[in-house]
């Protein structure tokens, strides 16, 4: 064979990846930190209202 031979027969299987975003994963992750960030609020409140006036 030839150094320069070339074989047209050969086949070339390409791969596509697609990144997939998993949407349900997303949500539940923001419903996550938002009950986090309510929780921290609902505390943050009781102790100005009910916690801190007792010591005046």
């Amino acid at each position: 064979m030839e150094p320069n031979y070339k074989d047209r027969s050969v086949e070339v299987e390409r791969t596509e990846v697609h990144r997939k975003s998993d949407s349900s994963l997303v949500a539940s992750t923001f419903i996550k930190y938002a009950a986090y960030i309510i929780i921290t609020f609902g505390v943050l409140f009781f102790l100005v209202n009910y916690v801190f006036p007792m010591f005046k």
